[in-house]
Formats: structure tokens, sequence, C-alpha cells
């Protein structure tokens, strides 16, 4: 199961990517595992003590979850190498550098898991040059159909 951000894609450039674990509660893995979540404005920050969090990250209530059922939009907690959140945050530092949640999938151990991108904004006509490709190669692949 996983759950991608298509839209970061297009707002923005992607430097590089990392994978990371993800703090979850047991309702919360069990709603992945069902697919209810969503990136709707999802991004990462960091604290003052240079832990990094992920907020807007929408995981729905579990459908046979109890009193214990998690909320749905809680700040959750990433977890990465010293080296790299160091590296990270120095970069997000620079203007116009973000990390921005790419996709959520639970790997082969059945351990949930979100590859994060360093990002850089993209400018509107950046934006306009991304749906031009698209059409493009749209319409190459219909007529390479018939």
């Amino acid at each position: 199961m996983q759950v991608k951000n298509r839209s970061a894609y297009f707002e923005y450039f992607i430097e590089s990517k990392y994978v990371a674990w993800i703090i979850l509660t047991g309702t919360e893995i069990k709603a992945i595992r069902e697919g209810k979540a969503s990136f709707n404005d999802a991004y990462c920050y960091f604290t003052s003590e240079g832990e990094l969090f992920l907020k807007n990250l929408h995981i729905s209530e579990y459908s046979h979850g109890t009193y214990a059922n998690h909320e749905p939009l809680r700040v959750r907690k990433l977890l990465l190498q010293k080296r790299e959140l160091r590296k990270w945050r120095n970069k997000t530092k620079e203007k116009g550098f973000t990390i921005v949640p790419l996709r959520l999938f639970i790997n082969e151990n059945g351990l949930a898991k979100v590859e994060l991108g360093l990002a850089k904004g993209k400018q509107l006509h950046d934006k306009r040059e991304s749906i031009k490709r698209k059409d493009i190669d749209r319409q190459m692949k219909r007529d390479l159909k018939y």
C-alpha cells in the first residue's frame, strides 16, 4: 500500500530524496493499510532541538477503532540519521528550499515509511512548461496506440 503526493512534483523541483521512518499509533497504521491517507498541504519542519516533524498529513480515523482512535491531523515525528538531519536543515535555511513528503508506503516488513524530497518551488512559467510536456507525452501515447 502506498499513497503518493502527485502535486509535489507539479509545485516543486525535487533536488534529492530520502526515506524516513514515521512514528505512528496503532490505529494510524491500520488506517494507512486501508489506504485512508492524503497529503493535502502536508509539509515538514524542524524544531529548535533539530527534530523533523510532518504536519498536515491527514490519516482518516480507523473504521473499526474505538475510543482510542487517533486524531486525523496530528503532528508526526520523522526519524532520520543525525547526519542527514544536519545536512537537510542547512539546505532548508537557504532561500527557496523546503522539505516535502512525496509518498507514504509500507515496506516489506510491514513498517510505515515516508519518502521525503528536498524541494525548491517552481515559478508560474515552469508550471506551464510541465503542463505542456504532459500534454505532448499524452498526445504521443495516443498516436502510438492507433
